[in-house]
C-alpha cells in the first residue's frame, strides 16, 4: 500500500509539477514525492505557560517524522487562555476556540491533502478541537499532550493557578491579607506547562490516552521534564507506522473507547468540561453518545485518585505514581474497561497494560486502592428536573451534603454574582442561578470559576449551591450545577427564576428544579421575551446562531442541511 495515499494528488504526474516546484521550495527532494505528508499542528504560543513550551517539541516531532520516513509540514493552530481571559468578555472566546481550531486543523490537513497528522495542545480547549478534526478528516492521527505544569509552593503547600482565584475570595472574607494573596499569586505558576491539578486540561489529556490517541504515560509528563520530547518524538515514529498501516481513528474512537475514556474520567475524579467536549467528539467519529451514558458509568466507576481541585495532589504526583495506565489496569482488571480496544500503536488496551500491576504500589496515596476509593461512584452526576429538562451537570467529589434547598440569588451574568459575593451579600443556604451565560446566551457558554472559587474562599463551599447555564472550570468543586439545558436563551426554565424562590439541588436523586407550580411556571413563561442578540457580527455572532445545546456537545454543525 503506498503511504502517500493522500498526498499524491499534489505530488504524482505531470499536471502537478507545479504543486512540486512549490514543495520543493520547502524543502522536497525527488525522493521526497512518495512519501507520506505529516502535518504537525503546533498550538504554540506565549500567550498562556500550558503552550509556551511546544514549539520545542512540534520541532523535535518535525525530526522525528523525516527520520521515520516521511516529510513533515508545520502549521500553527490558536490557543485561548482560559485562566487570563476568565472572569473577563474574553471568556466568551474560550469555548468557540474549540471550533476555530478544530476547523483550522482540518482546513490545513485537507486543504494541503495530508496523509497523517500528529496534534500538539496545551490549554484546554486545544485538545478537544484537534480530536474533533481528528474524528471528522479520518486520516492516521496521534495527539501529543504539552505537559502539564509543575506545582508552585508556598507556606509548604503546592500551588495551582486555582489557589490564586481561592486567594482573592479569603482575601476579600478577611481571611489573608494583602502580603499572603499577592506571595500566593506569585507561587502559583512556577514555569511552562497546563494548570497542575486534574482541571480540564489533565482531564481530557488523561481521556485522549485512555482512548487510545495518544501513547501511555504521555498525559501526566510535565512539560518541562526531557521525557514529554522523548514521548513527542516516539508519538511521530508511532504516527508514520500508523500511516503505513492505515490505522484510522474512527476505528480506534469508538463507542467502547469512549466508555473507557469516561471510565477514565471518573476514577482520575476529571473535569465536567468533559461531558461537554466527549459528546461533541462522539458526534463527529460517527458514534451514538448522550448525557444518560454518563450517569450509567457514574454509577459503577469509583473515584480512585486523590487529584486537585477537592483532593490533595496533582498531575506530576499522579504521574510518579504509575500514571493514567495505573488507574486503566485497575479498571481493566475489574471489568470496567474494554480491553479489546485498538490504540493508535496497533496493540490492544489489553496488550498496553499487560505488565502493569493490578493495584497501586502501597508506598504512595495518590492513586487509592480498590478496596479503599475516594468514592464509591464516580463524580460527575446527571441531574434533570424542571430546570433542566434536558440534563445538566454536577461535579459532587468534595461536597459534604450533596443536597440543598434554599432561596434563589438570581443574576444576569458572572461578575454581577462575583461583586455580590465579594461584598459578602451571599449567605449559607443561598442557590445562586447564573443565567444568560449559555452557548447561545453568553454566548460561548463562560466558566465561572471567578465565582465558584470566590465560594470556597469565603468558606461557604458546602453551604452555597450555584446553578447556571455555563460552564465551570475544571478548578471548580462544591455544590455546583453547570450545563443548566435548555439554556435561558432559548426559553430553558431558568430564565422564568425569580428571586426568593426556592430551588432544590438533590445530587443523590440527580434531581434539579424549582419549587414551584406548572401553572406559575406557565404564567411566567407566558410574559417571557428571548433577548435581542448582543453580538450581531464577528465570530460570536456566528457561533450564537450556529451552536446547539449543551446537552449535545454544544458543536456547531448540528442540524446542518438537516444531517
Amino acid at each position: 500500500m503506498p503511504e502517500n495515499l493522500k498526498s499524491k494528488v499534489i505530488t504524482q504526474g505531470v499536471q502537478r509539477s507545479p504543486n512540486r516546484a512549490m514543495l520543493r521550495a520547502v524543502g522536497f527532494q525527488d525522493a521526497d514525492f512518495n512519501k507520506a505528508i505529516v502535518g504537525i499542528a503546533n498550538g504554540y504560543s506565549t500567550i498562556t505557560p500550558c503552550n509556551m513550551g511546544i514549539n520545542q517539541l512540534a520541532q523535535r516531532a518535525e525530526i522525528s517524522v523525516k527520520n521515520a520516513g516521511a516529510m513533515p509540514q508545520i502549521f500553527g493552530t490558536i490557543t485561548i487562555s482560559d485562566g487570563i481571559s476568565m472572569g473577563t468578555e474574553g471568556m466568551k472566546y474560550s469555548l468557540v476556540s474549540r471550533e476555530v481550531i478544530a476547523d483550522s486543523i482540518e482546513t490545513a490537513c485537507t486543504g494541503q491533502s495530508m496523509d497523517g497528522v500528529l496534534a500538539i495542545g496545551g490549554c484546554d480547549k486545544n485538545m478537544p478541537g484537534a480530536m474533533l478534526a481528528i474524528a471528522r478528516m479520518n486520516i492516521p492521527a496521534i495527539f501529543v499532550y504539552g505537559g502539564t505544569i509543575k506545582p508552585g509552593h508556598y507556606d509548604g503547600k503546592d500551588l495551582t493557578v486555582v489557589s490564586s482565584f481561592e486567594a482573592v475570595g479569603q482575601y476579600s472574607a478577611g481571611k489573608i491579607d494583602e502580603n499572603e494573596l499577592l506571595a500566593v499569586e506569585r507561587s502559583a505558576c512556577p514555569g511552562a506547562g497546563s494548570c497542575g491539578g486534574m482541571f480540564t486540561a489533565n482531564t481530557m489529556s488523561s481521556a485522549f490516552e485512555a482512548m487510545g490517541m495518544s501513547l501511555p504515560y504521555s498525559s501526566t509528563m510535565a512539560a518541562e521534564d526531557a521525557e514529554k520530547a522523548d514521548s513527542t518524538e516516539k508519538s511521530a515514529f508511532v504516527l508514520v507506522e500508523a500511516i503505513r498501516k492505515q490505522i484510522l481513528p474512527r476505528q480506534i474512537i469508538t463507542r467502547k473507547s469512549i466508555e473507557n475514556a469516561i471510565s477514565v474520567i471518573m476514577a482520575v475524579g476529571g473535569s465536567t468540561n468533559a461531558v461537554l467536549h466527549f459528546l461533541a467528539i462522539a458526534r463527529a467519529a460517527g458514534v451514538e453518545l448522550t448525557l444518560d451514558d454518563f450517569e450509567t458509568i457514574r454509577g459503577r466507576v469509583p473515584v480512585l485518585c486523590d487529584l486537585k481541585p477537592s483532593g490533595r495532589y496533582v498531575a506530576t504526583d499522579l504521574h510518579k505514581a504509575g500514571g493514567i495506565p495505573q488507574v486503566m489496569k485497575m479498571l481493566l482488571a475489574h471489568d470496567l474497561l474494554h480491553g479489546d480496544c485498538l490504540t493508535i500503536s496497533g496493540q490492544t488496551v489489553a496488550e498496553v497494560l499487560a505488565d502493569i500491576p493490578a493495584e497501586p504500589s502501597p508506598t504512595q496515596d495518590v492513586i487509592r486502592p480498590w478496596d479503599n476509593p475516594m468514592y464509591a461512584q464516580g463524580h460527575l452526576a446527571i441531574l434533570k428536573g424542571n430546570l433542566a429538562s434536558e440534563g445538566a451537570v454536577a461535579k459532587i467529589t468534595g461536597v459534604k451534603k450533596p443536597v440543598i434547598t434554599g432561596p434563589a440569588r438570581v443574576f444576569e451574568s458572572e461578575e454581577s454574582c462575583l461583586d455580590a459575593i465579594l461584598a459578602g451579600k451571599i449567605k449559607a443556604g443561598d442557590v445562586i442561578i447564573i443565567r444568560y451565560e449559555g452557548p447561545k446566551g453568553g454566548p460561548g457558554m463562560r466558566e465561572m470559576l471567578a465565582p465558584t472559587s470566590a465560594i470556597i474562599g469565603a468558606g461557604l463551599g458546602d453551604s452555597v449551591g450555584l446553578i447556571t447555564d455555563g460552564r465551570f472550570s475544571g478548578g471548580t468543586y462544591g455544590m455546583v450545577v453547570g450545563h443548566v439545558a435548555p439554556e435561558a436563551a432559548v426559553g430553558g426554565n431558568i430564565a422564568l427564576v425569580e428571586e426568593g424562590d426556592s430551588i432544590t439541588i438533590d445530587a443523590n436523586s440527580r434531581l434539579l428544579q424549582v419549587n414551584i407550580s406548572d401553572a406559575e411556571l406557565a404564567s411566567r413563561r407566558a410574559n417571557w421575551q428571548p433577548r435581542p442578540p448582543r453580538y450581531t457580527k464577528g465570530v460570536l455572532a456566528k457561533y450564537a446562531k450556529l451552536v446547539a445545546s449543551s446537552s449535545v456537545g454544544a458543536v456547531t454543525d448540528l442540524d446542518l442541511f438537516g444531517n
